[in-house]
């Protein structure tokens, strides 16, 4: 399969053919500032690129002039997929804040010529480090007059005007915060961050699934117990109710036998005033 190139591949490749690092600690930089500055900016309506080739004009022919930021920040570009940034397709936006990261093979004339296209061409704040000598430094363009500000360990802790970032510098190199204060992190340890938390959320989860277990079975058992309470309640006036009526059978004999004492005290008492009535008659009853 043959693909055929248009003239605007030809002047405007989406590569320069070298790649994105030189070594693991470079590497390893490009990628914490790319990822965090992405994630710092995700509400705001901003493109954030690592190495992608910018093109600030249009040639008529090659070689066209370009750059490839370690890491750049377009403000006012929507996020997407890009093969490289044509800033004559961008709204004639140029990236505002541009990071180099420099390896062992960068010269500082190389250093120099970034320099002076930055600066050329509309960047705003751009900063340099090499992560192996912890040299650190930058330039910040006053919009008021155009000219640049230089930026250096001594004026650290420094805040990006833009980004709002912090830079320290540390026996172990160079730092970069939020401007909340949380320092950038490099991917790897923010998923281990979150991998550790999320055992610690399941193990907080299981904990609490167990204290709800437990809290339901306490429940069951005041249930259990209540309902027995209940039930010897039950009994208890179910005796109660018994003894009531029992004792109320008792009254009612005492009472039957009451009146039956009093029926034979009330027929004695009959008896003996008809005996003695006869005795008044001469009668001996006792003889009848």
């Amino acid at each position: 399969m043959v693909l055929s190139l248009t003239i605007e591949d030809v002047l405007y490749p989406d590569s320069d053919g070298k790649p994105m690092s030189d070594n693991t600690l470079q590497y390893k930089w490009i990628v914490r500032l790319k990822s965090n500055i992405d994630y710092l900016l995700k509400d705001q309506e901003s493109f954030v690129a690592g190495d992608l080739l910018w093109y600030p004009v249009q040639v008529k022919e090659p070689p066209a002039p370009c750059q490839a930021p370690d890491v750049m920040v377009a403000f006012g570009r929507p996020k997407g997929e890009r093969g490289s940034y044509k800033q004559w397709k961008e709204n004639d936006i140029p990236p505002q804040v541009v990071f180099e990261i420099l390896s062992p093979s960068n010269t500082a004339k190389e250093m120099l010529l970034k320099q002076e296209f930055y600066g050329t061409h509309g960047v705003l704040e751009m900063y340099f480090y090499d992560p192996e000598s912890f040299d650190f430094w930058g330039l910040v363009r006053d919009t008021r007059d155009q000219e640049f500000t230089s930026v250096a360990p001594l004026n650290f802790p420094w805040i990006s005007p833009l980004l709002g970032i912090r830079f320290e510098l540390f026996d172990d190199g160079l730092a970069v915060f939020y401007p909340d204060g949380r320092p950038f992190e490099d991917p790897v340890d923010i998923l281990t961050d979150l991998t550790e938390a999320q055992s610690s959320l399941n193990r907080t989860q299981l904990s609490l699934n167990q204290v709800q277990a437990e809290r339901d079975q306490v429940k069951e058992e005041r249930d259990q117990v209540k309902e027995e309470r209940d039930q010897v309640k039950e009994e208890r006036d179910q005796v109660k109710e018994e003894r009531d009526q029992v004792k109320e059978e008792r009254d009612q004999v005492k009472e039957e036998r009451d009146q039956v004492k009093e029926e034979r005290d009330q027929v004695k008492e009959e008896r003996d005033r008809v005996f003695a009535k006869l005795r008044e008659m001469g009668i001996d009853p006792d003889t009848l």
